[in-house]
């Protein structure tokens, strides 16, 4: 694709968009901001929009976008060498100081390679020069695990954008030159700068030390940038407006941050810490202003109905004419009163997350509801008018049996039943629709130690449950390989010695057995080993704030099938505050 091509393409884009953020250049830091894959899937991702609303809102920041161009256009543009635009001037990327991305999927990790290539730099933060753009890369998956993508990097963002951005400019103000700008940002909480650190391996090949290299003033560990309180901020919220989206010209606006039941697979009900409800009236304003651009709004948050005035803003919001769509919803805190304003808003479909079938098997993972509580909650779902539910199961969990795969074909059963019986009055029937998914032992959670299971098993498991499954009018289930969720634990679980492997996949077009298999990355090191043993772990460089004993003794309470039972949230969370010091 030529630069003439690009611009016109741009000018099409920004012709359909709404809210877009047009600033000259002259005298600010200018910002490429990439969300690696297309646009059409980047612009339904509200961390992307909520750190580009954040960088333009700085007088001293002009922030433009960037995107993964069409798989059809790739190739071509490759081959060219014709530099990357950005959508708002169309400006080259190599032109601006930074270039940025938001990463949230372990996935995307090629196309970040593929984008740094495009921009004519090279993808090795080693190989680059001060005459380069910085490049800084953020995004949830750097709150999880930044060491596979840390040799790209010059500076990994690690916490959340409306703690990280201010500094990052009063850190480029007073810096005089590149090594004087990181040693700044080093030295600021939330900013890991991978090339300060020398990484240390026994002989067995685990991670003796994260060594700050002289000179440097690095600290031992990055502290996770966080905020205290959400009482004195804007949630983050839809800021531009097309049609051309995964979700079409739907308001997207977080509700809450963070979850307190501490689900012991969940990396991000840890990483989220503590629970913070954004305010209510900028939620509605936010909304009212919105209206004019969509009927949409999706609710964006781990535990919805932890906003303590979660009733009255979807009362407001049905007033407003939204049809309202939640994140999937967590059964123990399920109203009457919510559901009954969901289906007024015209929803028809409800998400929950059951997990696994059986009690014992949830007291494992510390999901604290019962088959009785579940069952209970699905009539009164039905009972309110909605059509269909979702459900989300995951298999291979520590100490699961047959009899657990069994339990989650005879629960969903029992739910069909339910919907079966509400669906006579109606003379319409809905459908269940079960995605099932193999668990990947996250960093940062009670799981961090555990292998991934074996992929036999793993396979047998996904063949068991296709066969329980299979045949059930009106159940759909999606049950996801053993190969897909091997490669994502790689990804998950390795450190900075799997980028090879990484580099190898971007150029054969993501083919990871091969790319693996010629850089001769022991991928079953990093996926298979137990790590309960570890002195260090990959992700330990990053102190997300809770104590390695504390995740240990979850580890220890789940193998006892014994829950954590947090008493009311206001509670935990003052138990959990420590995170954010």
């Amino acid at each position: 694709m030529t630069m003439w091509q690009q611009r016109e393409r741009a000018r099409q884009i920004l012709s359909k968009e709404v809210g877009y953020v047009s600033k000259p250049h002259g005298g600010r830091l200018r910002v490429a901001l990439a969300f690696p894959n297309t646009y059409f899937v980047a612009m339904s991702n509200l961390g992307f929009q909520t750190v580009y609303t954040l960088f333009n809102a700085e007088d001293d920041i002009v922030c433009e976008r960037v995107f993964l161009p069409p798989k059809t256009e790739l190739a071509a543009q490759l081959a060219s060498g014709t530099p990357l635009l950005t959508l708002e001037s169309q400006t080259p990327v190599g032109d601006f100081d930074v270039f940025a991305f938001s990463v949230s999927f372990e996935w995307d990790y090629t196309n970040v390679l593929t984008l740094l290539r495009l921009a004519g730099l090279k993808p090795r933060a080693e190989t680059r020069t001060h005459r380069d753009p910085l490049v800084m890369i953020g995004g949830a998956v750097t709150f999880v695990n930044p060491e596979p993508l840390a040799l790209f990097a010059d500076v990994i963002a690690a916490g959340e954008g409306e703690a990280l951005i201010p500094p990052l400019v009063t850190a480029f103000k007073a810096a005089s030159d590149r090594g004087d700008l990181l040693r700044r940002l080093s030295a600021v909480r939330g900013f890991y700068v991978p090339s300060f650190y020398e990484v240390r391996y026994r002989e067995d090949g685990t991670i003796d030390a994260f060594v700050p290299k002289p000179g440097t003033d690095a600290p031992a560990t990055v502290k996770k940038a966080a905020l205290r309180t959400t009482d004195a901020v804007d949630p983050p919220a839809t800021t531009i407006f097309t049609p051309e989206t995964e979700f079409g010209s739907r308001f997207l606006v977080e509700i809450v941050r963070g979850c307190a039941n501490l689900c012991r697979f969940c990396w991000a009900g840890y990483n989220y810490l503590p629970v913070r409800a954004f305010p209510k009236d900028r939620i509605l304003q936010l909304a009212e202003n919105a209206r004019r651009h969509s009927d949409r709004v999706g609710l964006v948050s781990i535990a919805l109905c932890d906003h303590p005035e979660i009733e009255e803003i979807l009362t407001r919001l049905v007033e407003m004419g939204y049809s309202i769509s939640p994140a999937s919803l967590r059964l123990d805190d399920l109203t009457p009163t919510i559901l009954r304003l969901l289906r007024e808003s015209g929803e028809r479909t409800i998400t929950i997350a059951p997990e696994t079938g059986s009690d014992r098997l949830r007291r494992v993972i510390n999901k604290t509801i019962t088959n009785e509580e579940i069952l209970a909650a699905a009539e009164m779902i039905f009972a309110t008018g909605f059509e269909n539910l979702k459900l989300y199961y995951m298999i291979a969990l520590p100490t699961e049996t047959d009899d657990d795969l069994v339990a989650i074909r005879d629960l969903t059963l029992q739910l069909r039943e339910t919907m079966m019986r509400h669906a006579k009055g109606r003379g319409h029937v809905g459908r269940i629709v079960g995605s099932v998914n193999p668990l990947v032992p996250k960093p940062g959670t009670a799981y961090q130690w555990l292998p991934m299971e074996d992929d036999k098993s793993i396979e047998r498991k996904i063949q068991r449950m296709r066969s329980l499954t299979a045949g059930i009018d009106n159940v759909y289930f999606n049950i996801k390989s053993e190969r897909h969720s091997f490669y994502q634990a790689l990804l998950s679980l390795g450190d900075r010695r799997v980028a090879p492997a990484i580099e190898a996949a971007e150029r054969n077009g993501g083919n990871w057995r091969a790319a693996v298999a010629e850089v001769g990355v022991d991928a079953h090191f990093f996926v298979f080993r137990d790590r309960s043993a570890d002195t260090v772990l990959p992700w330990d460089i990053i102190d997300g704030g809770l104590k390695d004993s504390f995740f240990r003794a979850e580890f220890d309470k789940s193998l006892r099938e014994e829950s954590t039972l947090p008493p009311k949230r206001q509670k935990e969370n003052a138990r959990l505050l420590p995170v954010l010091q």
